[in-house]
Parts: structure tokens; C-alpha cells; sequence
């Protein structure tokens, strides 16, 4: 099943959680675009899309979009005071410089270890797999923001990934609709539980053992 609004918005809220002031954050398409919408005005972060933009704000206002200004998805964006254009070898060259401090990505498949599946389901055309792998190896944090269940209600959080890896051993933080995850040392934590799931709801729906953090806690609202 897909995820509506209010809970891809709750989503990318806490997601820019992460976010502190002064870094350069990458966002992938879908729930991570969303994330500009999330933070202080007051906080300096310039958003590198992998099409050249370093600087991106929040999405625009219906009828106040610019037809030459989008995210790498091809989705309207606005820019901040500061932001700057560049061609995509550049934009590519900062990522494999190590240049970004958190990269905001969605998922097919998560593993206990933190392998991230996410650029193709076999048998199906994608137009390819873009940046995913530059900047799951080469971001200083990598978060990931998806469905906790795929659409015929399987775990997307498993013991090994079934689909093939964008990188492995790479994911940080996965924030789903029900939970979210810290991978620290290969093994999977849940550090915190969107209310009104519970730690059964949780363990019903993923394909794999974890462990709850002694600070573990319960997210009722922002």
C-alpha cells in the first residue's frame, strides 16, 4: 500500500531531524523531496541535487513553479539566497569527493546490516541507477525513508536483501510509517516508534530480528 500525505509529511519531518545547521544534504525522490519543507527558516543547509543545483529550498506554491528549475527527479524546486548551478560532473564530483554530509534516500529493501537495495525490481525498466550508489558509499550518513511493507504486504526491512544491492553495509538510519531504525554495527536497532504502532506491530512487519535501544522511545506528534 502507498502512504498518504499527512504520513510521507510525518516522515520527512523527522527526517530533518537529522539535519543540522550548515551541512550539504542530497535528497533522493519521493518522501525525501518533502524534507525542505521541514525546517527552520533560520537554518542554513544547502540541498546538492545530482542535475548541478547546490542550494535548493522548499517546493514552490502551485503556479509559482519555473519550468528550468527542478530536482534530479524533474520535480519544480525553489533556490535559497546562496545556492549556485553546476553540470552534473561536478555535482557527482562532490558526492565522490565525500563532500555530503547526509544523503536522504527512498528503498526497495533494507538489511539488518544496513545493505540498501533500491534502484531496480528485476524484470522491470528503470531509467537506471542514477547517483543511489555514489552516494550510499560516499555520504558521511545515509538515511533511507520508505513504506515499512511493500505493496503485497511484505517486509521491506529483511535479513538479507532478495533484490539486487545499490551498496551494502551502507545504511545508517531507516525511517519507516511505523518506526525508526539506527544499523550500528551491522546489527538493526529501534531507537524510536510512531504512535500507535507498537513494538509488536513492528516485529509482525519486518523480516528480521532487532533490538530496542535502552533509550528508546515513542514519537506521539511533532
Amino acid at each position: 500500500m502507498g502512504l498518504g500525505v499527512e504520513v510521507r509529511n510525518r516522515i520527512a519531518e523527522r527526517a530533518a531531524k537529522e539535519i543540522q545547521n550548515g551541512m550539504v544534504v542530497n535528497l533522493g525522490i519521493g518522501i525525501p523531496s518533502l524534507v525542505p519543507n521541514f525546517l527552520p527558516e533560520e537554518m542554513n543547509v544547502m540541498f546538492h541535487a545530482e542535475n548541478g543545483i547546490v542550494g535548493m529550498g522548499p517546493s514552490p506554491h502551485h503556479g509559482d513553479e519555473d519550468e528550468n528549475l527542478c530536482n534530479a527527479g524533474g520535480f519544480p524546486v525553489t533556490v535559497v539566497q546562496g545556492s549556485s548551478y553546476c553540470d552534473s560532473a561536478i555535482a557527482f564530483g562532490m558526492i565522490r569527493r565525500g563532500l555530503i554530509d547526509i544523503t536522504i534516500l527512498g528503498s526497495l529493501q533494507v538489511s539488518e546490516k544496513g545493505d540498501l537495495a533500491n534502484w531496480i525490481v528485476p524484470g522491470k525498466k528503470v531509467p537506471g541507477m542514477g547517483g543511489a550508489m555514489e552516494l550510499a558509499q560516499k555520504a558521511r550518513k545515509v538515511i533511507v525513508v520508505m513504506n515499512h511493507v511493500d505493496k503485497k504486504g511484505n517486509p521491506k526491512i529483511v535479513d538479507t536483501c532478495t533484490l539486487p544491492l545499490t551498496s551494502a553495509n551502507c545504511v545508517d538510519l531507516i525511517i519507516t510509517e511505523m518506526a525508526v531504525f539506527a544499523v550500528e554495527e551491522k546489527k538493526l536497532i529501534l531507537i524510536e516508534l510512531f504512535s500507535p504502532f507498537t513494538i509488536e506491530d513492528v516485529s509482525k512487519n519486518t523480516g528480521c530480528t532487532f533490538q530496542v535501544s535502552p533509550n528508546f522511545k515513542i514519537i506521539e506528534d511533532y
